[in-house]
């Protein structure tokens, strides 16, 4: 089940939390329920991704994104992601998620995400994401015309690059009479 008692903590607390810059990181403290886990027990690795969401919940709050976004009836999505699972997470441990956009293109914004536990990183994602407007991606750059940081292009990390270049490299579903 999709946490929304968290959601809503984490958006009440966003709200009323100290604003951060758009290049800061958010840092989101959350604890490891039974609903998280799966049968060998550790943090299932959906819900990795589902608590990520969380983070990008806090940033978007407390940077004015998600204000602008509501303000202009636009819409949120996550058009591909990239993780890594490193250590095991079991229940009820206390973690950190660590989120920070890391740069854009015209299409979509660059999330990294770690969550972390006792100082170890425990799983880490790179999350392409966008804002919808009237059902297609809204150009970055109109997104940022409405939050008032027009022209933010931060360089992209050659690690990030890589990554848009191998995403574009295959075309899925593949044509038609063609083997993936």
């Amino acid at each position: 089940m999709y946490p929304y008692l968290r959601s809503a903590r984490v958006l009440l607390a966003a709200r009323f939390g100290p604003r951060l810059d758009f290049d800061a990181e958010s840092v989101v403290r959350l604890r490891i329920w039974p609903g998280d886990i799966d049968i060998f027990p550790e943090v299932n690795n959906g819900r990795h991704l589902t608590l990520m969401d969380l983070g990008r919940f806090d940033l978007a709050v407390r940077t004015g994104f998600w204000e602008a976004v509501h303000r202009e009836s636009w819409g949120l999505t996550v058009g591909g992601a990239s993780v890594r699972f490193r250590h095991r997470v079991p229940p009820f441990s206390a973690v950190l998620l660590r989120t920070r956009i890391v740069g854009r293109d015209d299409r979509w914004f660059y999330f990294h995400q770690r969550i972390e536990r006792n100082g170890r990183v425990c799983s880490a994602a790179l999350v392409r994401a966008g804002v919808t407007a009237q059902g297609r991606l809204a150009p970055v750059e109109r997104v940022l015309e409405a939050m008032d940081r027009s022209g933010w292009a931060p360089e992209l990390p050659e690690w990030v690059q890589a990554w848009i270049d191998a995403e574009g490299q295959r075309p899925w579903p593949p044509p038609q009479g063609k083997e993936a």
